[in-house]
């Protein structure tokens, strides 16, 4: 099948502003839309950028806009999404070229939230033990890959950047239900301040965008629910 991809085109160092350039292809219904990509930089126009590691859906690192939905290009296929193709950068993050973003500012939320155990307990001879009831409490938010699919979806991200976002909030959550932990208080204080968890304003385009299906506006309600009833 003939494919139309229409690319948003960007490099800071000599545009003045994006523009869109369109392809037109030979494709595989079961191409992905990597595929694609790969296609235009290898047999057409070499100074396309991108960005890509796994290729299997779980690095996260080829977050894109395709077709107005965040997703990940190495996921979706040609044929679910028709003849007419066109891919954005991710929405909100500084573009640095093409379709590749700056992610500090991501992992700088990320980071506010200590995505790690705290437990100031001596450690036991062997591991710490949790049941299974316990472990699975926080189950679902340890899928996050950190593509920002979630955190670009958002539009209170998009007209604030200093909105901590989704996916720092999940990332909290998976360590702020886990029995082991005992930083909550910490986290509370930084998804507690002006640009944390009480910006959200429950639209559900992170639940949306999630390729890994996180339950994603859910854990976000459960971190605010938390941070109501813990004393700090």
């Amino acid at each position: 099948m003939q494919v139309t991809l229409k690319i948003q085109r960007y490099n800071p160092e000599v545009d003045s502003q994006p523009r869109w350039e369109t392809y037109r292809i030979e494709a595989d219904p079961k191409d992905r839309v990597l595929d694609l990509l790969h296609k235009v930089k290898w047999e057409i126009d070499g100074t396309l950028a991108f960005r890509r590691s796994c290729a299997h859906g779980i690095c996260g690192s080829d977050a894109m806009l395709i077709n107005g939905k965040n997703r990940l290009a190495c996921k979706v296929l040609v044929r679910d999404l028709g003849e007419e193709i066109t891919v954005a950068p991710i929405r909100g993050l500084p573009v640095k070229k093409d379709l590749i973003v700056d992610m500090e500012p991501f992992f700088d939320a990320y980071k506010a939230v200590k995505p790690y155990l705290i437990n100031d307990d001596p450690p036991p001879e062997r591991e710490r033990l949790q049941s299974p009831e316990e472990r699975a409490r926080f189950d679902d938010t340890t899928k996050c890959i950190l593509c920002a699919c979630c955190t670009t979806s958002c539009p209170v991200f998009w007209v604030n950047g200093t909105y901590i976002g989704p996916a720092a909030i999940v990332q909290a959550h998976r360590f702020i239900f886990d029995s082991r932990d005992q930083g909550a208080a910490e986290r509370f204080k930084v998804l507690g301040a002006s640009t944390g968890a009480w910006r959200c304003r429950t639209a559900y385009n992170c639940t949306e965008a999630c390729p890994k299906e996180i339950r994603v506006t859910q854990a976000i309600q459960e971190v605010k629910r938390a941070m109501v009833y813990h004393q700090f």
